[in-house]
Parts: C-alpha cells; sequence; structure tokens
C-alpha cells in the first residue's frame, strides 16, 4: 500500500521544474476567437431586436380588420420600427413623430448588454480595459445599422435624419453595453477609487431615491387606470385585431405613462396638446382615444395634493439611507445633495425621452415640463432627505466643562513651554545689559577724569560737570571714578608733577 502511494504522488518533472504555485493560469484566448466573440456580440443584438419588430408589426398586420398581410411589408416596415425603439425621430409624411415608446428601449437596449456581458465573459475580460472592444464594437454596429436603414428608407413616406439615425442607437447602445459588462470587468470599483466615498454613497441613495419616484409614479398611473377601468374597457372595440394593436400601443407606452404620472405626483403635471394636467392646475382639452391614458382625470380634484407625500416620503427614504455614512453631519448633507442632483439628472432624461412630437394635430406636443421638474424633484430629496440624514445620524458627543479637549490640553501646553522660553529669556537679557552698561560707564568716567586732569593743569578749558547717575548705580560710577583716580595717581608718581 505504501509503494502504490508513493507511485501515485511522486513527481515525474526532473529537478528544477517543480510548479512554484498551485495556480493554473487561465488559458490565453486566440486572436481568432476574440474576433469571433466581437462579431457575435455586435451582430446578435442587431438580429434579435429587427427579429423582434418585425414579429411584433406582422402580427398586428396579420390581426388587423381589412388589411392586406404582407410579409416583405412588415420586414421592410420593422427598419423604422427599429429605429423608434432606439428614440429615433420619425416623420410620417412630413408630420414628426417624437413621442415614441419607451419599452421597446427598455427591451433592446437589455439585449445590447446582455451580449456586451456574454462576450466579456467569453474572452475572459476582467478589467475597464477589456470593456473597450466590446463597448466600441457594440455602438459602432448600431450605429451603422441605424444610417442603413436611415439611407435605404429615403423617398419612402417614412422619412429618417441620417445623422440622427448613427448618433442616438450607437449612443444607447454603448450605455447599454457599459452597463452590462460593468460588474464584470470591475467598473464599480475602479468608480469607486478614482470618486470621494462620500459623493459614491450618495450616489447609490440617489438611485435608490430614483427608483422609489418612478415606483411611486407607477402607483398613482396604476391606481387612475383602475379607477378609469370602465372608460379602458369602452375605448377597446370588439373586433380582435384592432384590439390587439390598442393593446400592443398601450403596453409599449406604460413607462411613458408612468413618467408622467411621476410627473404629475411631484407637481409639475405633464400636458397633451391643448390639455394641461398638474397638481395645482388643470386645462381641460381633447385626448386621443388609446387606454393608456383612460386614466387621465376630466377635471380637477381637491385632494391632488395629498399625493405628494409620495415623493416626500421618497426624500425621507434617501436620507434614512445616508444616516450612517459618517459622524459628521455636514458630509451627510453633502451625500444627500449629490443624491438629489442624481434624481434630478434623472427626471430629466425620463422626461425627455417620455414627450416629443405628435404629428401637427390637436394632441401636439406630449410634453413634461423636464426643467420645472428637475428642481422640484431636487427639493423633494434634499428637503426631507436632509432632514432625516441630519436628525436621524450619529452626532459627536458634546465635551463636559470639566475635561479639557485635546487641543485645550495642547493649547495649555504651548503656552507652558512659551512662558518658560520667556523666562529664559528675561533671566539673560538683564545681566547681558548691565555689563554692557557697566563697561560704557567705565569707558566715560576713565575719559571725563583724563579730561579733568588735563584741564586742571593747562587751565585751558573747564571742565564739563559730570553727569547724574541713577541711584541704583552709584555704586558702580564710584568703583570705576576710584580706579581711575586710583590708576592715575600711580602713574603720575613715579615721574612727579608736571
Amino acid at each position: 500500500m505504501v509503494r502504490i502511494m508513493k507511485l501515485l504522488t511522486r513527481d515525474e518533472r526532473p529537478p528544477g521544474e517543480e510548479p512554484v504555485s498551485d495556480l493554473v493560469p487561465e488559458p490565453e484566448v486566440s486572436r481568432a476567437k476574440r474576433v469571433r466573440v466581437l462579431l457575435a456580440a455586435a451582430c446578435a443584438p442587431l438580429l434579435f431586436s429587427y427579429t423582434a419588430v418585425a414579429a411584433v408589426l406582422a402580427v398586428v398586420a396579420f390581426t388587423a380588420d381589412r388589411s392586406r398581410f404582407s410579409a416583405t411589408g412588415a420586414l421592410l416596415a420593422a427598419g423604422p420600427g427599429w429605429l423608434a425603439s432606439w428614440q429615433v425621430e420619425l416623420e410620417l409624411a412630413g408630420h414628426p413623430l417624437g413621442v415614441l415608446p419607451l419599452l421597446p428601449t427598455l427591451v433592446v437596449g437589455w439585449l445590447a448588454a446582455r451580449a456586451a456581458a456574454r462576450a466579456t465573459r467569453r474572452f475572459g475580460g476582467r478589467t475597464p480595459a477589456d470593456a473597450v472592444p466590446v463597448v466600441t464594437v457594440i455602438a459602432g454596429a448600431h450605429a451603422l445599422f441605424g444610417v442603413l436603414i436611415a439611407l435605404l428608407a429615403g423617398g419612402s413616406p417614412i422619412g429618417v435624419n441620417p445623422l440622427t439615425a448613427f448618433c442616438v442607437p450607437g449612443l444607447f447602445a454603448g450605455l447599454a453595453a457599459v452597463a452590462g459588462i460593468a460588474k464584470t470587468c470591475g467598473l464599480p470599483a475602479a468608480v469607486r477609487d478614482r470618486f470621494d466615498p462620500v459623493a459614491v454613497r450618495g450616489l447609490r441613495a440617489g438611485a435608490l431615491g430614483l427608483a422609489a419616484m418612478i415606483a411611486s409614479g407607477a402607483v398613482v398611473f396604476t391606481a387612475a387606470t383602475a379607477l378609469s377601468w370602465s372608460t379602458v374597457d369602452s375605448l377597446f372595440e370588439p373586433a380582435f385585431g384592432a384590439s390587439f394593436g390598442l393593446f400592443a400601443l398601450s403596453v409599449a407606452y406604460l413607462p411613458n405613462a408612468v413618467v408622467a404620472a411621476l410627473s404629475f405626483t411631484t407637481g409639475p403635471g405633464f400636458s397633451v396638446g391643448s390639455l394641461t394636467v398638474g397638481m395645482f392646475g388643470y386645462r381641460e382639452g381633447q385626448l386621443p382615444g388609446v387606454p393608456v391614458l383612460a386614466g387621465i382625470p376630466s377635471h380637477h380634484a381637491v385632494w391632488w395634493p395629498a399625493l405628494l407625500l409620495l415623493p416626500a416620503l421618497a426624500g425621507a427614504l434617501v436620507g434614512w439611507k445616508i444616516r450612517t455614512i459618517d459622524e459628521d453631519p455636514m458630509l451627510r448633507m453633502r451625500a444627500v445633495a449629490v443624491a438629489g442632483a442624481l434624481v434630478a439628472f434623472g427626471c430629466v432624461v425620463l422626461g425627455t425621452l417620455a414627450g416629443g412630437r405628435l404629428g401637427d394635430g390637436p394632441f401636439d406636443p406630449v410634453s413634461v415640463p423636464v426643467g420645472v421638474a428637475s428642481v422640484i424633484a431636487f427639493c423633494w430629496i434634499v428637503i426631507p432627505g436632509g432632514f432625516v440624514a441630519f436628525f436621524a445620524g450619529a452626532h459627536e458627543a458634546p465635551e463636559s466643562p470639566g475635561e479639557p479637549g485635546a487641543e485645550d490640553l495642547a493649547e495649555v501646553e504651548e503656552e507652558a513651554v512659551e512662558s518658560e522660553e520667556d523666562e529664559a529669556a528675561d533671566e539673560t537679557e538683564p545681566e547681558t545689559g548691565a555689563e554692557t552698561v557697566d563697561d560704557d560707564e567705565f569707558d566715560d568716567e576713565a575719559e571725563a577724569e583724563l579730561a579733568r586732569e588735563l584741564g586742571e593743569d593747562d587751565d585751558e578749558t573747564p571742565v564739563e560737570p559730570e553727569p547724574e547717575t541713577e541711584p541704583e548705580q552709584d555704586g558702580v560710577v564710584d568703583d570705576a571714578v576710584t580706579e581711575s583716580t586710583d590708576g592715575s595717581g600711580d602713574e603720575s608718581a613715579p615721574g612727579g608733577d608736571r
């Protein structure tokens, strides 16, 4: 048994070639496989999205009454429909169509994000640099396909601007690809490393606040539609084909209706042609007979301002999320401001995509006041959110009056050191000054004594009176005079009188 175990565990490699580590490196992906993966990532979402649009149009055309179904016509019509799914404005017989459904946009964006994530996993992308070729290929393929459809649609009743058809699908597809591979390639970690942690936490809370705002709009829209179900039922025609077309149209425009309800819930409201519906104002107008719009009220109600509690709760939720990020209340307030800015920007994007031109008829345009809506959304996040984040979060405990803090102790020590240095300087300066005064006075007295003796001998000039000295220095001056006199007597003694 021991011999068998030795044979099984014996290393057949010669000495010096033992493995350094048990970690086996991932095999490098060949260039040909990388190219195949990128081509699949570029073409797969295009084929799936175009096929889905063509299938929906074919089913609507097939079930519609008094219409002739044509597979070729459905395939040709799928081109402008594909552009509309990417929010590219169309022209129908010279009339602009800019109110485009958001649900197809979410679907095609999800397809692009899924293709990007799958391609990144297949060739082992782990860094943000690995995401660049995937995003570039997907965005470029959608941009080229969009401009190709725009060129092929030239001369038909449906007109498309080639520049718009090139830029808009490429931009949205690139953003969807980035969202799809963000976690795989470590983009969130790279953002956290480069940005302020407080700002990152504010962005997370802002995303939560925007989701809460959208949820409040969805709740209001659902309640209004449920209360107006009789109107919804009356808008559907008995024929299956027409009813199916209205149902598909309403489902495609559901996100647009939710955004309009969001704007209504926060206060600014929305407008469809001459009809204006706001929290504090209402103006009557005509509405298209579409079931998704059946929940729009026909008159103003006094209780509508009670719905403002929903965005206030969303702001309070943001503040509750931010309350624990730091003990400093001012840092929490800064995070709340970042969250409010993100929510305001999100309202601008959603309001811009949800509205647009609707021909030149009585329902044109469909719009959300994005400027006012963004400012009000910012206030709904910052005011209640800041209140909750400031008072519900931790605060530094106040210092007791009898116990000085670390800063006070440091100041006391500095003052003690400065006082010691001043005392040492005071002790040194008087001694030096006294010695200097003694030397100067000694020199002056010696010169005065010498001048006095010379004056007595020659009787030429009177001797100037001696200056009065300070009382405390009398002893010093007398000693200096005595020494000077003794010295002069000693010098004159050997020689006698002159």
